[in-house]
């Protein structure tokens, strides 16, 4: 490479992404910054996604609010705005076709349907919204980074994968985007794995209105980002951790069996690639591959914390029974669908057996 030579990448990362990265450093919730600068979380939400630009005054609130000098901001704005403008210029010349191709791999639909994105009058134009959505610039950018993290997890060898990852990368995203709003402590694997014991009392709770919120509070104690996120068509996956940085993990659950047993299972299974996998990147569970090491362990962590080792010789002799599964049920403190799902999974009775026994839910 000579001197003549740039770097001129197909992304463009907004000033607000370096914000945000501060306010998680420095433990300021989007509520309180917002009250610093004199904005409504509205208004937060636009500057930290790019789409509000930082302008001299806003320059000179952050150097307040956040101690960065306000020429650093206002440099940073001037190159997001080159960049952008570039890459938009780029974009603008890509085919309406290849717009239509990228589309047909996202779950359009329900990405409309569940209100994470806008419902446009083009291609073009829809095509924009989903960007914006990843917040990214380009489809390229979107491939180098919401498709290279898919492609690198445990999941990258089912053989039903391939077909959904455009859905899969959207229910990952709107994670990411719930979990940016939720305020945690700093990441503690000793505080999370003290809190297993009181959150395995949660089973035992009917509405998931009351115990989702308990359950979300209790891991951002330990610096656990909860978020419960309906899976778009296309993408089978129960559940999902991440680091988002080294002091926030995400935990992210679809709720796509909405039943009791699988979700709490599903729940203590990320659990337990937190606390024993956190440092391997990416975890995706329930798209059908084979099973390996961390997943095997990952499935005997969350066997253990709904069943404790102590009762699991009585688990193996339990009689198949409503009664005596309520009642064991009671003696260990977990919601008899639990119960009946740890059977089923043992093959100590059918999986169409005693499923009245499970609670069941629904989307609102």
């Amino acid at each position: 490479m000579n001197n003549n030579d740039s770097f001129c990448p197909d992304w463009a990362s907004p000033p607000g992404e370096t914000v945000a990265d501060i306010l998680e450093e420095q433990s300021i919730t989007i509520r309180e910054f917002a009250r610093r600068i004199g904005h409504t979380i509205g208004q937060v939400k636009e500057l930290l996604d790019g789409r509000a630009p930082i302008t001299n005054t806003t320059a000179q609130k952050l150097e307040i609010s956040l101690g960065v000098p306000a020429a650093f901001w206002v440099t940073r704005e001037a190159q997001y705005r080159q960049d952008l403008a570039r890459i938009q210029a780029s974009v603008r010349s890509e085919s309406s076709e290849s717009s239509e191709q990228w589309l047909a791999e996202l779950p359009i639909g329900d990405m409309i349907k569940f209100g994470w994105i806008p419902k446009a009058m083009s291609a073009s134009a829809q095509a924009e919204a989903c960007l914006r959505f990843f917040g990214v610039a380009s489809v390229g950018e979107w491939r180098s980074r919401h498709l290279k993290s898919l492609e690198s997890s445990a999941f990258r060898t089912s053989p039903s994968f391939r077909s959904q990852q455009g859905a899969v990368a959207a229910w990952l995203r709107q994670g990411e985007i719930e979990s940016a709003e939720i305020a945690c402590h700093a990441w503690s694997p000793k505080c999370f794995e003290a809190a297993i014991p009181h959150i395995r009392t949660l089973t035992r709770k009917k509405d998931p209105e009351k115990f989702v919120p308990e359950l979300a509070s209790i891991c951002a104690e330990c610096g656990v980002a909860v978020a419960v996120v309906r899976a778009p068509t296309g993408c089978r996956a129960s559940g999902a951790t991440r680091f988002l940085s080294p002091s926030k993990a995400l935990l992210l659950l679809s709720f796509r069996h909405l039943s009791d047993d699988h979700f709490w299972f599903t729940f203590f299974h990320e659990a337990g690639h937190l606390l024993l996998h956190g440092e391997k990147g990416l975890f995706l569970d329930g798209l059908d591959a084979s099973m390996d090491k961390d997943e095997e362990e990952a499935n005997q962590f969350a066997a253990e914390a709904l069943i404790p080792p102590q009762f699991q010789k009585d688990l193996l002799t339990l009689r198949a029974d409503s009664h005596e599964i309520i009642r064991f049920s009671r003696l260990i403190g977990v919601s008899p669908g639990i119960v009946v799902g740890q059977l089923q999974h043992l093959k100590r009775i059918k999986y169409n057996e005693l499923n009245s026994l499970k609670r069941r839910f629904q989307w609102k």
